[in-house]
C-alpha cells in the first residue's frame, strides 16, 4: 500500500511563496500519478493540481492556475508543488493523493492519501 507523506506547509505572508513536497514510503512513486488537494473545515475538497506518471501531463484548477506549479523528480521520488503568488484565499490543508487510473482533479479517483499538511496564508 503506497504511503505518502506532504510537507512544507507553514504560514506565509499574502503574495509569498511555498513550495510543497510529497514523498512516498517505498521508492515507488514513478508508478503513479499524483494530485494535490485542499481543504478547509466546512468546504468541500477541492482539487488543485495533478501530474502523470512521467511528468509530461498536468492540470491546475482554476484558481491556481499561472500561479502554481506541479513538478516531479521520480529519481528522488518526490512531486512538489510550488506556490507562488499567494492568497488568504489559498490557505487550506494540502494533501497529496496517488493510485489513480487517469490524471485528473477528481478526489475520489485517487487510492491513497497522505495525512496532510497546513497552508496559512495571512498577515
Amino acid at each position: 500500500q503506497l504511503q505518502l507523506v506532504e510537507s512544507g506547509g507553514g504560514l506565509v505572508q499574502p503574495g509569498g511563496s511555498l513550495r510543497l513536497s510529497c514523498t512516498a514510503s517505498e521508492n515507488t512513486l514513478d508508478n503513479y500519478r499524483i494530485g494535490w488537494f485542499r481543504q478547509v473545515p466546512g468546504k468541500e475538497r477541492e482539487g488543485v493540481s495533478c501530474i502523470s506518471r512521467a511528468g509530461g501531463i498536468t492540470q491546475y484548477a482554476d484558481s491556481v492556475k499561472g500561479r502554481f506549479t506541479i513538478s516531479r523528480d521520480n529519481a528522488k521520488n518526490v512531486v512538489y508543488l510550488q506556490m507562488n503568488s499567494l492568497k488568504p484565499e489559498d490557505t487550506a490543508v494540502y494533501y497529496c493523493a496517488g493510485g489513480s487510473p487517469r490524471t485528473t482533479l477528481r478526489g475520489d479517483e485517487y487510492a491513497y492519501w497522505g495525512q496532510g499538511t497546513q497552508v496559512t496564508v495571512s498577515s
